[in-house]
């Protein structure tokens, strides 16, 4: 990784021909750098790595360390002041140096920061801002160093403009990169205003411009989540279209299982872009909330921090989260539709299982009748051997009971046969009951 500022030297050296010219109306009695660093692809930060970065810089000066488990640090390095504060994407380094200087904007506290240290940060630097602290004698003074002194400084097309601190100070900022790859922003100060309250506003202004660049993240993301929405959106019309008309290429459980991978997919979109939108919104709420605490005031007609915002920012927002409505969107119409779908399927089987259960009962009645007709072929069965067992024990009686073999067996029969009914019935009846 390489610093914002290092990666065009031959723009530092025109940056210094065009800053060496003095501001001889113009004193500035103290700046502000701060540059945040975030790591590519990584939502949450390594909190062991950036406090051992900061204490890698912290050694070289032999000051404090940071408590254990802290999150922000202030100490004093010499010329300036350095308060580190670890975020959940990222991590700011803020330098804050007192001392007047004819040369506004220069990149002269980069040198206090070692080159080989910046190399080995966690991540590169997703923000860099210079802020200056002017003083002026009188708020016309400072419309006038605005207009002449300052204005080559800012690009005319975006800069802002606002009165803060009741009047007492005229704060600038044209949120582009300039030379060196800082963003500009210069607080004229022209009342009785304390060093803490500029202090807070400078910060107030930094975190806009931070938050704003965090929050543009999503931007991209939203544009290439739009593109694969298009394309699910044209896969689910052609399905509904198919289950409406009831005449396209695949039945309803094939279409059911193609808008199932399809709902999949858009889970996984979801599941892929949710912390990116949800980050978004949290830092463009940040956003406005920090320009609502600067109770902006107009200057001279020009535009105003939160006019910018809403010409330049707010539509890039609009369209991050007009990708994340149209993402719920889709999923709940996918959802709708699976739905309808298993609900034609549910009511398919149900006919199915009707015309099973109806094909069941027929056969439970076949069988029913072919059990009864084996019923009786087993009575007469059972009686034609009954019939013979009892002839054989009452054959040796016929001369006893007057009667011939033939008489004995007719007599025997019908007692017979109406016995072995009467318990094949009551068994069945049993097994009846039972089961």
């Amino acid at each position: 990784m390489s610093m914002v500022f290092d990666e065009h030297p031959e723009r530092l050296s025109v940056t210094n021909e065009l800053h060496a010219r003095p501001f001889q109306p113009m004193r500035a009695p103290g700046r502000a750098l701060q540059l945040a660093f975030k790591q590519p692809s990584a939502a949450e930060r390594d909190p062991e790595r950036d406090r051992e970065h900061l204490t890698a810089l912290l050694d070289r000066f032999g000051v404090a360390h940071p408590a254990p488990g802290a999150n922000h640090h202030t100490v004093d390095i010499g010329r300036f002041v350095l308060k580190w504060e670890r975020h959940t994407e990222f991590v700011s380094y803020t330098l804050y140096e007192q001392g007047e200087t004819d040369r506004m904007f220069q990149a002269g506290l980069a040198d206090h920061l070692p080159q080989d240290w910046v190399a080995s940060a966690p991540g590169k630097v997703i923000a860099a801002i210079q802020c200056e602290f002017i003083m002026s004698d009188g708020r016309e003074d400072a419309l006038e160093m605005m207009r002449g002194p300052l204005a080559p400084e800012f690009s005319a097309e975006s800069l802002a403009v606002a009165w803060v601190v009741n009047k007492c100070v005229l704060a600038l900022g044209d949120f582009r990169i300039h030379e060196g790859g800082y963003s500009r922003f210069a607080l004229i100060i022209c009342g009785n205003v304390g060093p803490r309250r500029i202090g807070r506003v400078c910060q107030r202004l930094m975190e806009i411009e931070v938050y704003r660049t965090l929050s543009m993240l999503a931007l991209p993301v939203a544009r290439k989540t739009a593109g694969r929405l298009t394309e699910i959106e044209r896969d689910l019309t052609a399905m509904v279209s198919d289950v409406a008309s009831q005449n396209g290429g695949g039945s309803d459980e094939e279409i059911l299982a193609s808008l199932t991978q399809l709902s999949a997919d858009i889970e996984a979109l979801k599941a892929n872009t949710a912390f990116r939108f949800g980050a978004g919104g949290a830092y463009e709420a940040l956003v406005n909330e920090r320009i609502d605490m600067l109770h902006e005031e107009r200057v001279e007609g020009r535009q105003q921090l939160r006019e910018f915002m809403l010409r330049r920012y707010q539509p890039a927002m609009r369209t991050v989260h007009a990708a994340e409505r149209r993402l719920q969107d889709i999923s709940l119409r996918a959802s709708r539709m699976a739905q309808l779908l298993r609900t034609r399927v549910n009511v398919a089987l149900e006919a199915q299982n009707q015309d099973l259960l109806e094909s069941m009962n027929a056969r439970a009645d076949m069988q029913l009748r072919l059990q009864r007709t084996v019923e009786g072929l087993s009575v007469v069965a059972i009686s034609y051997y009954a019939v013979s067992l009892a002839g054989y024990l009452l054959y040796p009686l016929s001369d006893v009971i007057g009667l011939s073999e033939g008489e004995i067996t007719a007599v025997a029969t019908i007692p017979i046969v109406l016995g072995v009914w009467w318990f094949v019935r009551r068994i069945r009846a049993k097994l009846e009951k039972d089961g």
